[in-house]
């Protein structure tokens, strides 16, 4: 046997999938594992990228994006506070290739990323890629918030950057005016990125600081976002990434020898959805969020406020079993899929996802209820 690359030995598939295919096993099992918006693509996008086929927009786009659609990020960026020209904007395959090419272009063998946790496992497996490590700051003794001495000590002199995502997968959590602060104050001026995974940020209740608004940090900041979650664009696969003119130097080569380029045709249906109002589906969003919640609290359980995304990360801890247990329980006995808080770094939590139909997200706790009752 031929060894492979050393540094890819200890990843796992996502417990996302893992969980959702254990689901799939059981008859009418009631999915709350994945992410995925239930709506469909609005029909002004669809039809912006049937007209771009009609045009016959079917030739390598640039390394970088189109020009049309990276004026219309820089527009959308710049028009929210968020100051970037065209020249600073990559297009990438979703946030996960726009995460990939940040942290593979800034983290060197040995060096540290602080990931507040629980957090998105794509992360750390981005970090290990990188032959980095992963330091977690925990979060759920502080209130699900980035407090300063829990952040100065998690820097070292190996730190490279920070990783925010807010509102945050799994939690739903928004991260306050006073963590955004003490990250400031613990990076500037440092040799210290800040990277801002802002997919969910146009799924919040509208108070959401962000880092990326503040010029003083504008040489330091990589901001990572996707046009899946507020558009239903799950499986268009696009997104991009911002940074200061020094890294995309670099990042553009990463990722023209990754992937080429994004399809044109669907560079074009991104400009109409950058013109579209995500409004009516974040307020399906927060309708489902306060069903959610309220059932929770019913059933005696209880989580952080969730403000944003379409999450909400229980405490299980009272039942006696691990995440994974629970999960596993829960599916076979009541129909009803979950994914393990261990699986975003937290153990003793479980994360559901309301982003499906009402029916379904009913149905889904009426047989939770259930099932906690017999434990």
């Amino acid at each position: 046997m031929i060894p492979l690359n050393q540094n890819l030995s200890t990843l796992k598939r996502s417990a996302i999938r893992v969980y959702t295919n254990l689901a799939k096993e059981v008859p009418g099992c009631v999915m709350l594992t994945i992410g995925e918006p239930d709506f469909d693509t609005p029909e002004v996008i669809k039809a912006a990228a049937a007209a771009s086929l009609a045009a016959g927009q079917t030739h390598y786009a640039p390394n970088q994006g189109t020009a049309t659609l990276r004026k219309a990020v820089a527009d959308y960026e710049t028009g929210r506070g968020h100051t970037v020209t065209p020249e600073q904007v990559l297009v990438t395959v979703g946030a996960t290739h726009a995460l990939f090419t940040a942290l593979l272009g800034i983290l060197n063998p040995g060096e540290e990323v602080i990931v507040p946790t629980p957090g998105f496992g794509l992360y750390e497996t981005i970090a290990t890629i990188a032959g980095a490590k992963t330091v977690r700051l925990d979060v759920t003794k502080t209130g699900f918030q980035i407090t300063k001495e829990a952040l100065n000590a998690a820097i070292s002199p190996k730190t490279k950057a920070i990783i925010l995502n807010s509102p945050c997968n799994p939690t739903g959590v928004v991260l306050n005016a006073e963590s955004m602060a003490n990250v400031k104050a613990a990076v500037l001026g440092k040799p210290i990125f800040v990277i801002s995974d802002n997919v969910y940020s146009q799924l919040s209740d509208g108070n959401c600081p962000d880092l990326s608004l503040d010029p003083e940090l504008s040489d330091q900041l990589i901001l990572c976002q996707s046009f899946s979650k507020p558009y239903a664009m799950t499986g268009w696969r696009i997104g991009y990434l911002t940074c200061p003119d020094y890294v995309m130097d670099r990042l553009l080569l990463l990722s023209a020898a990754e992937i080429a380029a994004v399809p044109t045709f669907v560079q074009e249906a991104c400009v109409a959805a950058l013109q579209t109002d995500p409004s009516p589906m974040r307020d399906t969003y927060a309708k489902r969020r306060a069903y959610i919640t309220a059932r929770l609290r019913g059933m005696g359980l209880s989580f952080p406020e969730p403000e944003g995304a379409f999450y909400v990360f229980v405490d299980i801890r009272q039942f006696g079993m691990d995440s994974a247990e629970f999960c596993t329980r829960m599916i076979r006995e009541a129909a009803v899929a979950a994914v393990p808080g261990s699986c975003f770094g937290s153990e003793g939590y479980i994360r559901l996802s309301y982003c499906c139909s009402d029916a379904d997200l009913e149905t889904g706790m009426n047989r939770m209820e259930k099932f906690i009752k017999t434990l």
